[in-house]
């Protein structure tokens, strides 16, 4: 527990000191070290700007939020690739080509998604008649219950309060990478306990 809270201390004081850098002195901070203290200050940064442009192109809120997500998770791996000029334009490039390609492929969909249709099925009373959706409701407040604390929180403040990754930080504490985490363990922890209760 001693341990947690000062590094949770010591990471905060170095996002501190890193919020005053420039976006270019950023980068060389990351090409050199992989500090994800790097990747959460940019997603401060232009978390809003990308979400903007994803929204443009997708028109949905749920696949817009995944697509941010999604573009921020590549940087980890673009960046050391890429001679980054201007930062700011270039990553609003990436967001472009990124919807650009769900659009063309055909696998970008309009539907929205939440907690429930994350067991695995859509809820649909013609496909599922047996299932009412009292039950599932049910089973996902038990399957909530089950989820370790850090999980719970996160997935009800994304889920289930509608509130964005910069929100969640800012609520929580947790970093980006924490955040993601939190969030993509709890989630497939919670499908895999709904699938199980559904099969009993």
């Amino acid at each position: 527990m001693v341990f947690h809270i000062y590094t949770t201390f010591v990471s905060r004081i170095v996002a501190t000191i890193l919020k005053n850098h420039t976006d270019d002195e950023l980068l060389q901070i990351y090409r050199a070290k992989k500090s994800a203290e790097v990747i959460t200050i940019l997603f401060n940064r232009y978390y809003h700007l990308i979400y903007g442009v994803c929204m443009k192109y997708l028109k949905n809120t749920e696949n817009a939020k995944d697509s941010t997500m999604q573009i921020f998770e590549k940087l980890m791996d673009d960046i050391p690739k890429h001679d980054i000029q201007f930062f700011k334009a270039w990553l609003y490039r990436v967001a472009q080509n990124h919807c650009l390609m769900q659009l063309r492929s055909r696998k970008y969909n309009t539907v929205s998604f939440d907690v429930i249709q994350e067991r695995g099925v859509e809820f649909d009373e013609h496909l599922h008649p047996a299932i009412a959706k009292e039950k599932l409701l049910t089973q996902m407040e038990q399957a909530m219950a089950e989820l370790n604390e850090d999980q719970r929180k996160c997935v009800e403040l994304f889920y289930l309060e509608k509130k964005t990754y910069v929100e969640i930080m800012q609520l929580t504490g947790y970093n980006f990478m924490q955040v993601k985490s939190h969030i993509q363990n709890g989630k497939r922890n919670l499908k895999i306990k709904m699938t199980a209760a559904g099969d009993e």
